[in-house]
């Protein structure tokens, strides 16, 4: 088995490991967000460096929920300078200005997305939120996060900010695959942590389906009559949702 193969194998060893263990906390969060859809509520999505790629990933999309906000801050992503993210997402207190930008509130949800889980900007962000009357849901990796200390001033980590915790059941340090002299390449949370959120999500459409409800979703741009869907939909949240 050479290594590409050995990557799928792990990856798919690790999704069946979520729906088998992660499968009740699933349903949970599907439920938990379409309650506070369906009542008026927002989803928020926030990750830092890579977690970021995450927060984005159900966002404006085709097939993607409409009342999704991500919490952005070009700092903490890898754009405008990756080594430097990683300086800015240990920072205490930057929370507090994020949440100047986003009007979180009770009845809202948030995704916080961090694989270690333990630097500042994700834990504060959880615990500043769940404050505020919201559910935090947290996805990291219990593995690698049992296996380190925190790294804030809370001296918390992200499981331990939030309602629910959603294991995306990588290994410590992500990477799965040996390469040279022992070095770990391939990481994992970023394909696992895509399926666990739209498994969710499409977990969410089908409940308001079944309580006779509806939840608006965005269809692709690249279909017939799709930008006539999507134009509505933009009309009525611009300056609602911050990205859009």
């Amino acid at each position: 088995m050479n290594a590409r193969e050995k990557y799928f194998e792990n990856l798919i060893s690790l999704l069946n490991q979520v729906q088998e263990q992660e499968s009740d906390k699933l349903e949970q969060a599907a439920q938990k967000i379409a309650d506070c859809v369906l009542n008026g509520g927002m989803l928020y999505t926030f990750g830092t460096g890579h977690g970021h790629l995450l927060a984005l990933e159900i966002f404006y999309r085709a097939g993607g929920m409409v009342r999704v906000a991500p919490i952005l801050d070009e700092k903490l992503m890898l754009h405008l300078s990756a080594s430097e993210s990683s300086e800015w997402e240990r920072e205490n207190g930057l929370a507090d200005s994020l949440l100047e930008r986003y009007p979180v509130k009770a009845g809202d949800v948030l995704i916080a997305i961090s694989n270690s889980g333990r630097n500042a900007v994700p834990v504060e962000l959880a615990a500043k939120c769940r404050e505020r009357g919201a559910y935090v849901i947290a996805l990291t990796s219990l593995k690698h996060t049992s296996a380190v200390t925190p790294r804030n001033a809370l001296g918390k980590r992200l499981f331990e900010e939030a309602d629910l915790v959603l294991d995306n059941c990588g290994i410590l340090g992500d990477a799965s695959v040996e390469g040279t002299g022992g070095r770990m390449v391939g990481a994992t949370s970023t394909a696992v942590g895509s399926a666990i959120l739209q498994s969710v999500m499409v977990r969410v459409e089908e409940i308001a389906r079944e309580r006779g409800e509806d939840i608006e979703f965005f269809a692709s741009a690249n279909i017939d009559g799709g930008d006539a869907i999507n134009g509505r939909y933009l009309e009525k949240y611009r300056g609602k949702i911050l990205s859009l």
